[in-house]
This record gives structure tokens, sequence and C-alpha cells, in this order.
């Protein structure tokens, strides 16, 4: 009987082979990796064309726009995030809400449990480039969860209790402002703008008086307060200007670096906790900072309801100006 002859592939010819494909390998996962980065912009910026609409819905019914931050009287009060949740489809967990007391007596029933509803995840507040999307847990289980969108407060003056004056921003501490209160224009001025979640933060420094804004980061840790190391943005119910708003201070994605004990943070500041029965003479001020897990800017919307993304490159005037209600600046927005 003949042989057969039968060729297979030589040692050398297989590890040509392997070599190629992970070379293919190296050359497609970037393409992969980046085709899912730019889903994840795009449904972030939905999340901010949701949360407009609901903003916008909720002046329809109620003729005003709610306010960043309100008092319940004592205790903590509440963002305007909660406001608007009838009008983002989570009108169930709204049933959970009294506007009258401390959020923190806030509880939703479950299966005979009562659950805080702080802890309970807001699918349109969570950008979905964030990494830590989870809640932050308190003695007895999950007791906040974060968010990536937050209330234009102004540029750095917040809120003084002793005299009820509020900033410049559009959404303001214990008042209702409607779009008439927007000189500058809907389409010129910022609603909301992307933050990031478990934010390191200083507060309440206390210092009393008229606080110059300052111009430089050092200047910033030069402020001191309260050192907390990543709780800021991360409850979405608590409508003080560290948790649930921003400022124009600095320019987006700017790095406030401070170091704490040795190590290096990026830091929000605020100098007086809104509600926290300030001394006389101290004002709430706060360089809150615009921050994205997108390479290069962060979304944004204006009053008009449209999203932006705005490059880490603007000019900090121009980025101050877009914050203003009634600057009365002439600015074109790129």
């Amino acid at each position: 009987m003949s042989a057969v002859s039968r060729r297979g592939f030589t040692l050398v010819e297989l590890l040509v082979v392997i070599a190629i494909i992970g070379v293919l390998v190296g050359l497609l996962l970037p393409a992969v990796q980046a085709a899912r980065e730019a889903a994840r912009r795009m449904s972030c910026g939905n999340n901010l064309k949701q949360i407009s609409l609901a903003v916008h819905n909720y002046e329809s019914a109620y003729k005003k726009l709610p306010p960043a931050w309100t008092n319940p009287g004592q205790g903590s009060g509440w963002s305007m995030q909660a406001r608007i949740l009838p009008f983002l489809e989570e009108a169930a967990l709204s049933d959970g809400v009294d506007f009258s007391r401390d959020y923190g007596e806030s509880y939703m029933t479950i299966d005979g449990e009562q659950i805080p509803t702080s802890s309970f995840r807001v699918a349109a507040y969570q950008c979905p480039s964030d990494p830590r999307d989870q809640p932050r847990y308190g003695s007895s289980g999950p007791k906040y969860y974060k968010l990536n969108y937050a209330t234009n407060e102004g540029v750095w003056f917040v809120l003084d209790e002793g005299t009820n004056q509020v900033g410049d921003g559009m959404f303001v501490p214990g008042r209702y402002l409607g779009f008439r209160d927007c000189l500058d224009g809907t389409s010129n001025t910022l609603a909301l703008a992307e933050v990031k979640g478990w934010t390191p933060y200083a507060r309440d420094a206390k210092h009393s008086g008229t606080m110059t804004m300052p111009i430089t980061t050092d200047e910033v840790c030069a402020l001191a307060g309260d050192f907390k190391t990543e709780t800021g943005h991360t409850e979405w119910i608590d409508g003080r200007v560290h948790q649930a708003g921003v400022t124009t201070t600095f320019s987006p994605n700017k790095k406030v670096l401070c170091e704490v004990s040795g190590i290096e943070y990026d830091i929000d500041f605020t100098n007086m906790r809104e509600g926290k029965s300030p001394p006389a003479g101290v004002r709430t001020y706060a360089a809150v900072t615009s921050r994205s897990y997108h390479q290069g800017g962060v979304h944004v919307s204006l009053l008009d309801g449209s999203v932006r993304f705005i490059t880490d490159s603007v000019e900090l005037e121009l980025w101050q100006s877009m914050s203003t209600r009634a600057g009365h600046e002439v600015i074109e927005i790129p």
C-alpha cells in the first residue's frame, strides 16, 4: 500500500500566524475601546438632556425653577435633583420625599424593610464612564448614592444666610428663580455640568467677611478647612454645593492639587456648608470644579435645554460668564 503524505504547519509558520493575530488584536482593541467610550459619551449627553427636560417640565408645572437647596427648618436640606424626580419617571422614589423634613428622615418601605431614600440609585444621574457606580455605605448598609450632574451655582459666592443674599448662578439656595431671572439669555447660561463622584473636598473653613476669589489652586489649599477624602458628590439628595452643585471658579477639569498628610488630592472647597448655622459674617463660598471622565472636556446643559461639550481649553472668563444669570456679558459659546 502506498503511503499518504500529509502536510501540516511548521513551528515557524504557527508562530508567524500567532504573531499576526496578536498584531491584529492589538490594532483592534483600541478601536473597540474608543467605540465603547464614544457610546458612553453619547449616553452621558443623553442623561443631561433628560435632566434638562425634567427641569423644564418642572417649570411648566410650577411656573418656577427648583432651588439648588432648601432648608427644612433644621437638619439637612434637599437638592434640586430631588425635586425633579417625578419628571424623570422616578415617581415611586419621589413618594419617599418629604421636603418639610430632614432628608435623613426619608425612607422607602421595601418588603417590610425601611431603606433610606438617599441610598437609591437614580439612573439619569450616573455617567456610564464613572468607574465607581456604587452606593456610599453607612454603619447600617447603603446610605447614599452618588451623582455626576450638578446644578450651576455661579462663580464663587453662593450664600449669606445672615442676609439671605444668594450667588449669581441659575440655581440658588432657598429661592425659586424663573426663566425671567436669566437676563443673559437661556441659550447663554449654564444649567448643569458634569462632576466626578467621590471627590475629596475641604469644608467649613469659616473665614469671615468678603472672601476674594482664588486665582491659583495654591490659594485654595491655603484656605484649609475640615478635609474629607472622597465624599464629595456622593449624595444626590443633598442640595449643598459640594454635593449637588458646581461653580466656575476654575475651568473644567482643572486640577486643584493639595497635599494632606503627605498625600496629594484633587479637591473642592466650601467655606461654610449651607444650613450649618454659620457664625456671624461667615458666608458660603465654593470652588467646586466641573470634572469629567471623558477626554478633553465636560458635558454641560444650557438653560434652554441644549447640551454641549465644553473643552478644557475654554477661556476662564468665558466659562465664568456662562455661569452667571445676569452678568450682561456678550458671549459666544463654542
